[in-house]
């Protein structure tokens, strides 16, 4: 039995704690652990809110050094009755004082990720703080992305934080495209203002393309004592450069530190995976459906184009119905506005070809640009229902409604939403790249596709709905096969978590 401390900045077991994947992981990940027999404890900031719920108690209070002055965090236990994994938050008003409840902020482009970088540089703070403060030390300390990436430099270069300096620390990467850099000096949010306190060597910490600029990714991938990523191929794609031209994404920048990282035999790729609770019900009917969307009036309230488009869904279910659910960043949706060679976006080429006997549904939100482009494109084309936000219950009727779950990600380190649909009988179209490569499989249990350049991914995404459609409607046996495949597929999170157990916590591993 081992001891497990994990940290990170989203947790998918509390409302309001989950804005991606990483969320999901944090939630189930630790539940599969506990399921194996080891003991699992999970750290996050609690933005204000987490504890304040009915079942929080006072743990600790703890003192941080951060800033150049002494801080005092609280520290709250947040363990529902009968939960198999015991949680803690760490609150601060550094940590929630900007919107209570909001675990990212959006900075400007003069000085990217500036508040974020300081909410969690605090909270690495007072996560060493808390394991110095605390009797009991865990075998091992578990890292999430790039939100917890300055507690090995804390580790390494503060020398008293010797508990710390004892523990075995594993990273986990899950999406390289997010890194919190920041200067070394001369801003508020910089890290020589965080930890002034600290002698440190700057090779270690520097981002290698900007070396006046501090990397918490990087300096997690060089000091960790192992780490991983969250599919076998992503491992392998984020040790080669980014190429623009081709449209792929590889190590954004950080590929040199991956191979070395590889080449030590310090880093793997362990996919993700999902819970399989039983048979699921019966299909949702399209009127329940139709009720659920309009039920989620946060979706529709200041959305004329959902609304429209909510109106004028035929009365009786669509041929083809085809769902998408995320984040709406550039790496879920650039695919979908890229232009193809015979349509002004591969999504108005999909939507045009099919007219009224298609519906395309899309729940989620994120970068407003890309919200504004997809909003026109709902404008003109009135078979695609944009619902813009989060819902907590939604996906669980979209997930078995669709027909056809739309991935067309420009790179993807796991992926979720597709096991989730194919769990529910649903294939995916998908872009045959990371961890969609790892799960999906063309004509057996779902659809996918690749190409040369961006554009020609576009159409080939274009085709690869097509296709699948065709079989939907021409060929009902296959059809039923492909969607019998895609629910039998079993990505287990039990002998994912044997994995990072022996590939990632243990000593000699």
């Amino acid at each position: 039995m081992k001891r497990i401390w994990m940290v990170a900045a989203e947790n998918g077991a509390f409302r309001g704690g989950k804005v991606g994947g990483i969320a999901d992981v944090i939630r189930d990940l630790p539940r599969a652990l506990a399921g194996c027999g080891h003991q699992v404890t999970v750290f996050t900031p609690a933005y204000g809110v987490f504890n304040t719920l009915a079942d929080a108690r006072h743990l600790a209070d703890i003192r941080v050094q951060f800033g150049g002055k002494e801080h005092r965090a609280e520290v709250f236990q947040v363990s529902p009755a009968g939960s198999v994994v015991e949680f803690i938050v760490i609150e601060h008003p550094l940590i929630s004082s900007q919107r209570v409840g909001a675990i990212y902020h959006h900075d400007g482009s003069d000085a990217p990720y500036a508040t974020d970088a300081t909410r969690f540089a605090f909270f690495c703070a007072a996560m060493a703080a808390f394991i110095e403060h605390n009797d009991t030390q865990p075998d091992v300390l578990h890292l999430h992305d790039w939100h917890t990436g300055l507690i090995p430099a804390l580790r390494q270069f503060d020398p008293s934080l010797k508990k710390l300096g004892r523990i075995r620390t594993v990273y986990t990467i899950h999406n390289l495209a997010f890194q919190g850099i920041r200067p070394f000096e001369g801003h508020a949010s910089a890290f020589e203002s965080w930890f002034p306190h600290l002698r440190y060597r700057r090779e270690l910490l520097a981002d290698p393309r900007y070396s006046d600029c501090v990397n918490p990714m990087a300096i997690a991938i060089r000091l960790a004592d192992k780490l991983n990523t969250v599919s076998p191929t992503y491992a392998g794609e984020i040790l080669q450069p980014n190429d623009p031209k081709t449209g792929f994404n590889g190590g954004e920048g950080l590929e040199a530190d991956l191979r070395s990282a590889a080449a030590s035999n310090r880093l793997t790729g362990i996919l993700n995976g999902c819970f399989y609770p039983g048979p699921g019900g019966r299909r949702p009917g399209w009127s329940r459906l139709r009720a659920a969307i309009t039920a989620e009036r946060h979706l529709l309230r200041g959305n004329p184009v959902a609304q429209q488009n909510l109106r004028h869904l035929p009365a009786r279910r669509p041929p083809k119905l085809l769902v998408s659910i995320g984040r709406i960043g550039a790496q879920k949706v650039s695919l979908l506005l890229q232009p193809t060679s015979k349509h002004a976006s591969a999504l108005e080429g999909i939507l045009q070809k099919h007219g009224r006997s298609l519906v395309f549904i899309m729940l989620g939100s994120g970068d407003k640009d890309l919200e504004d482009r997809l909003d026109k494109i709902a404008s003109r084309q009135r078979n695609f229902l944009l619902l813009k936000g989060y819902s907590e219950t939604l996906p669980d009727l979209l997930y078995p409604a669709g027909d056809l779950f739309i991935m067309p990600s420009s790179f993807e380190p796991c992926g979720i939403s597709q096991m989730l649909a194919m769990r529910a009988g649903q294939p995916c179209a998908a872009h045959a790249v990371g961890g969609l490569k790892d799960t999906v499989t063309d004509g057996v249990n779902g659809f996918t596709f690749t190409g040369e350049t961006p554009g020609d991914q576009a159409g080939n995404f274009v085709d690869c709905v097509n296709r699948a459609l065709k079989i939907k409607t021409g060929e009902g046996e296959r059809w039923k096969i492909i969607c019998n495949n895609a629910s039998a597929m079993r990505f287990s999170w039990t002998a994912a978590a044997e994995s990072y157990v022996s590939e990632l916590y243990e000593s000699s591993g």
